[in-house]
């Protein structure tokens, strides 16, 4: 039996845990005391309370008027504590490098957590920079590269039932077209996002099989502008490659520390 088996939530915590994650989650869109209040359903007094609490730790953040509130460096602190603590994600930056300049193109590292994924590392292309880094973020599981294909390495049983969120009019919406490219994903390896995480970028996805089932991937995301067959051909030889060198040096169970 797990240790935490039957052991009643603190609810003070949950709140707490619930506030920060809706802070991250609206990224550059500060929230106002009334809108924090009522989107977790509990009275303003007490929101302020712990918003005054968390911004005194550096968790939360608010602007000069005392009005606005968003997440604190601290989130930010703890996060890459998180990446440099992972053995895994230290063994698999320098392949990344090495993808990256072997293809010229963006290439990620991300894991999957519930139903999405969370973005872990990346070397972005020269050729095509973000104005805002992918580390940290995450992404719906069912529209993008590297989401899929480690949903791929699980029953489509696991499957929600649907419809799923739109983020592009090419995203699959339903469990019956999602689990149709699943079994297409499976038959020739890897994934492939056409567009439906983001418009105008295509991905290539690769779990890395050193968990069973795997809970990591790498991808490959490039222009749909530079995307000739010839070098979708080379992407998935050197990403295949990338895949089998990391497998190769992290061992299947490897690891210091066997987190749940």
């Amino acid at each position: 039996m797990s240790e935490t088996a039957g052991v009643r939530e603190v609810k003070s915590a949950a709140r707490t845990v619930e506030l920060l994650e809706l802070l991250a989650a609206r990224g550059d869109r500060p929230a106002r005391l009334q809108e924090l209040a009522d989107e977790l359903g509990v009275p303003r007094s007490s929101m302020y309370a712990l918003l005054q609490t968390l911004a005194a730790r550096g968790w939360v953040r608010s602007d000069v008027t005392g009005s606005l509130y968003g997440i604190g460096i601290r989130a930010l602190l703890t996060g890459t504590g998180y990446l440099d603590s992972d053995p895994r994600v230290r063994t698999v930056r320098p392949y990344l490098d090495e993808a990256s300049e072997a293809l010229g193109e963006t290439i990620h590292m991300g894991r999957l957590d519930g139903r999405d994924v969370a973005y872990l590392a990346t070397r972005e292309s020269h050729e095509y920079l973000r104005t805002i880094s992918r580390v940290g973020r995450r992404l719906p599981a069912h529209v993008g590269a590297l989401g899929k294909a480690l949903l791929a390495e699980r029953p489509d049983d696991d499957l929600p039932d649907g419809p799923y969120e739109a983020l592009t009019p090419h995203t699959r919406t339903t469990r019956e077209a999602l689990a149709a490219d699943l079994a297409r994903v499976r038959a020739r390896g890897h994934s492939i996002d056409r567009e439906e995480g983001v418009l105008g970028i295509v991905g290539f996805g690769f779990a890395l099989r050193y968990d069973s089932p795997a809970q990591d991937a790498i991808s490959c995301s490039v222009p749909v502008a530079r995307l000739t067959p010839g070098h979708e051909e080379r992407i998935v030889a050197v990403m295949r490659e990338i895949r089998t060198k990391i497998e190769t040096v992290v061992p299947v169970g490897a690891g210091s520390v066997d987190w749940r």
